[in-house]
């Protein structure tokens, strides 16, 4: 028995996987230690452009367990292993739970367009998706908003960025737009000058857009007065309703009256037989 010859084969074996096997290991250990630094990096940013942190986590975990696939997949590579099973593996096996986690998903994908375009921000009053409310939360699955009367409602991410979404918050003014009636009988230029007055005097109203007050239309029963002035938008509705009550009690000082349908009904008697 040559044991010599064992030998060579055994050295010649070693040294050609051995060295592989090294050089296999290297490249994970190595390339983790790079993914970990990506990883830290992207946070970094995520972190500085104001990412909502549960989907900085979310994105951050999923590149990372992708690159770290990346990274082993190499490494069996290296060492002569054909990975292409490995990746048709990997290729059906996502397909399958990409399928199942359809709807899931297309709420990831909602949530990170919401985070990227900020369409609104926590603390926003919207109109989305057929409700509407102030935004206590976005996550990765749904858009938590509360209603004026206190209710919580839970809208999918997908179903928001798939609707028509108006934020009444963005903008720092908003204006406020009324329409005042009043009778064809009473003082034109009263009434405008009434609520021109009304506006002076109100502190809130901006100046620039000017305030504006004009006849709009000569209605069936009324005179409508076009009323529109600008102010700040946490001061929209607190003016709003102010403007509804003082120009009431202006108009009522004042004499100027506001109108309101009526009916007019009219009764014709009878004549029974007999009767002339």
């Amino acid at each position: 028995m040559d044991i010599s010859k064992y030998t060579d084969l055994a050295i010649m074996y070693a040294s050609e996987y051995g060295l592989k096997i090294i050089v296999a290991i290297a490249i994970f250990f190595i390339g983790k230690f790079i993914v970990k630094k990506i990883m830290t990096i992207m946070k970094n940013i995520m972190t500085k452009a104001n990412v909502d942190r549960t989907l900085a986590e979310f994105l951050a975990n999923v590149i990372y367990f992708t690159l770290l696939i990346v990274v082993i997949l190499a490494s069996l590579n290296t060492l002569g292993i054909n990975t292409t099973s490995f990746l048709a593996v990997f290729g059906a096996a996502s397909l399958a739970i990409g399928l199942a986690l359809k709807d899931s998903l297309s709420n990831i994908g909602a949530a990170v367009l919401i985070i990227i375009f900020r369409p609104f921000n926590v603390g926003d009053y919207i109109d989305a998706a057929g409700a509407s409310g102030t935004i206590e939360e976005i996550n990765l699955f749904s858009t938590i908003m509360v209603t004026p009367d206190n209710k919580t409602i839970m809208i999918p991410n997908a179903s928001v960025i798939g609707s028509n979404i108006i934020n009444y918050s963005n903008k720092p003014t908003r204006r406020v737009s009324l329409v005042f009636g009043i009778d064809y009988n009473d003082d034109l230029k009263l009434a405008k000058e009434t609520l021109m007055q009304i506006i002076k005097e109100d502190k809130r109203v901006l100046q620039e857009p000017a305030p504006f007050v004009a006849v709009g239309e000569l209605a069936d029963n009324s005179v409508n007065f076009v009323f529109r002035v600008w102010v700040k938008t946490e001061e929209y509705w607190d003016v709003h309703f102010d403007m509804l009550e003082k120009v009431k009690l202006a108009f009522d000082d004042k004499g100027i009256s506001i109108p309101f349908p009526q009916m007019s009904i009219h009764l014709q008697e009878q004549k029974t037989e007999g009767q002339k």
